[in-house]
């Protein structure tokens, strides 16, 4: 699909987590064959075009999974240590910016039920002033689950010099808008062992 830069998606995804919970890293637990991040960026890649990886190189995904094939995907590994996913989401979208693209769908490793078809519906959300669309369920905002442009990554590196780390003071500082997704399973996230047990039932 030929885009404009003002049209064009970039993927993010936020890979450099230590997966306290889970005991072992999420990113390269076998999902229906392959890596749990290869089935994520295999599906972003469906909509997104560059899609980068984000993970500093002394994480354990990018020590597991960097340079062992799968789907293509441009690591990125130059975050704050320490910073938390905000610090990667504000390298992610400089990254995403240099490439061109006006826009990045942002997600995680651990979300192996994302769909394109989640991509679509939170670009129909976008609007001229809108700087985030964020996906929603009955619950909670999940702002790993949205399209950020991509010039308001000096505000998002802006919060993380200043100790920020929570994902969800992106969503204060922008103007940001809301769309209940059609599928709430798309959300879903791998956090612990009984959660992909759950899954693969």
């Amino acid at each position: 699909m030929a885009q404009t830069d003002e049209q064009r998606v970039a993927g993010i995804v936020l890979a450099g987590g230590r997966s306290r919970r889970m005991g072992r890293d999420k990113a390269a637990m076998d999902w229906a064959g392959e890596p749990m991040l290869a089935r994520v960026v295999r599906t972003v890649g469906q909509r997104c075009d560059p899609v980068f990886v984000v993970a500093p190189e002394e994480s354990a995904a990018y020590q597991g999974l960097h340079g062992t094939g799968g789907p293509e995907a441009q690591w990125v590994t130059d975050e704050t240590p320490g910073g938390g996913p905000l610090a990667g989401l504000a390298v992610g979208l400089s990254r995403a910016a240099d490439a061109g693209a006006a826009w990045a769908f942002v997600c995680a490793t651990d979300m192996p039920l994302i769909s394109s078809e989640l991509i679509d519906e939170l670009l129909r959300g976008v609007t001229v002033s809108t700087q985030a669309v964020i996906a929603t369920d009955a619950q909670r905002d999940h702002p790993m689950a949205g399209l950020y442009r991509t010039d308001v990554a000096p505000v998002i590196a802006e919060l993380t010099a200043g100790g920020e780390r929570r994902m969800l003071a992106a969503l204060d500082a922008l103007t940001t808008h809301r769309v209940a997704v059609g599928n709430p399973e798309w959300l879903t996230n791998v956090n612990a062992p009984e959660d992909l047990h759950r899954l693969h039932v």
